[in-house]
């Protein structure tokens, strides 16, 4: 054993991962389990997404440093790819590694083109632990210790309309998840939606709307906001977007993007080979594969079932949440030790809070894994002693 320890701000899961394939990873012993937690969603394309996996080794043999300020044909590639899947009027994009960095671009972008100090964001949103992300993250469990922040938030309920006539003229941007995910797996509402991004044009501010998680397919369209017909002036994405290798990206308007400095932002390794050649592979998987439709397809299915299984258990099931392959199941009770059951019996998933289980499958599932996910929810939910006592 190494005898160096890790810095661990989050409780090990107790298994030793050996191998992993599509939706499915083994431990050292052989064990077999559903994976439903793809590292916190990024490996929503499958481990090992073979176009991720073969671009990754063409890059291999070629060069693995390089900035993009030099031209190559990977860039060129990956480019093109995201050309196809964008919206249209999103025309610039900047590659870095991890969501919150994204976030904190699209930050710094709003304040600087809008001349403005303040944001706003939501109840319930999670944007990322950076600093400046963690300002407009809501969760005070995230933000305790770490004032003063960056920059002032307006924090308004998520799905009140009502609320957003409390976005002022003095707002650089609106921070939006189009679904919450690290809440609960939030769906917004059409209206509210809607009213967020009139609110915006009628006070200046910019909208930002985070794709990290809901994006590039999970919920069945491409991108989640445009189920809702806006535009946004800035969108961010990462996790799952390169199957799983870490890479985010910030794609603006032509507004936006044409008024960059030189020497406002950069990244040592933002838009790195391996990256770009992972982020093409993955638009491939998502357009050969038709991703959306699959997800949003296996997403009913496994959702209907859910709300099945929540009727034959109310006594301890709250609540199910669920759009596309983003899913909550609300408990009335602590939802850890169902997640340590669960796992016992090969079943992987996560946790929102302290009482919701949520589930962020691959697209890859099929109908006897979701067969499998139901009845090991029903076997585990079942030991609750008269089905909602405390364990």
């Amino acid at each position: 054993m190494p005898n160096l320890s890790l810095l661990r701000f989050s409780a090990p899961r107790g298994i030793s991962v050996a191998s992993a394939e599509g939706q499915y990873i083994w431990d050292e012993s052989g064990r077999r389990y559903l994976d439903l937690h793809t590292g916190h969603g990024a490996a929503f394309l499958g481990h090992r997404n073979p176009y991720v996996v073969k671009r990754l080794m063409d890059q291999l043999e070629r060069f693995t440093c390089l900035p993009p300020i030099f031209g190559s044909e990977v860039l060129n590639e990956v480019l093109e790819a995201l050309g196809q899947i964008l919206p249209k009027h999103l025309t610039n994009v900047f590659f870095l590694n991890s969501g919150s960095e994204a976030v904190e671009l699209a930050l710094k972008l709003a304040r600087k083109r809008s001349g403005r100090k303040s944001f706003a964001s939501f109840t319930g949103a999670f944007h990322g632990r950076t600093m400046a992300a963690l300002s407009v993250t809501h969760n005070p469990r995230y933000r305790a210790g770490f004032d003063p922040l960056p920059g002032e938030t307006l924090f308004i309920p998520y799905n009140d309309t009502q609320q957003l006539s409390r976005i002022g003229d003095g707002v650089a941007a609106v921070v939006l998840e189009p679904v919450q995910g690290e809440a609960g797996v939030y769906p917004a509402l059409d209206e509210f939606v809607k009213g967020v991004a009139e609110r915006c044009s009628e006070v200046g501010a910019y909208l930002i709307v985070d794709e990290v998680q809901a994006g590039f397919g999970r919920t069945g369209t491409v991108w989640s906001h445009m189920e809702y017909g806006v535009k946004p002036d800035i969108m961010v994405a990462g996790k799952s977007i390169a199957g799983g290798f870490p890479v985010s990206f910030v794609a603006t308007t032509s507004e936006i993007g044409e008024g960059v400095e030189e020497g406002e932002h950069g990244s040592t390794h933002g838009g790195n080979p391996l990256a770009l050649a992972a982020l093409t592979g993955g638009v491939e998987a998502l357009l050969k594969e038709n991703v959306p439709e699959r997800a949003g397809h296996m997403g009913e299915l496994l959702g209907s079932q859910l709300v099945e299984l929540a009727r034959e258990h109310r006594r301890l099931v709250r609540d199910v949440r669920a759009k596309g392959l983003m899913l909550a199941l609300e408990l009335r009770e602590r939802v850890s030790p169902y997640i340590t059951m669960l796992q016992e019996e090969g079943l992987l998933a996560l946790r929102s809070g302290a009482t919701t289980l949520r589930m962020l499958p691959p697209y890859l599932i099929t109908q006897d894994d979701v067969a499998n996910c139901v009845s090991t929810l029903t076997k585990v939910l079942s030991r609750s002693r008269n089905d909602g006592g405390r364990l």
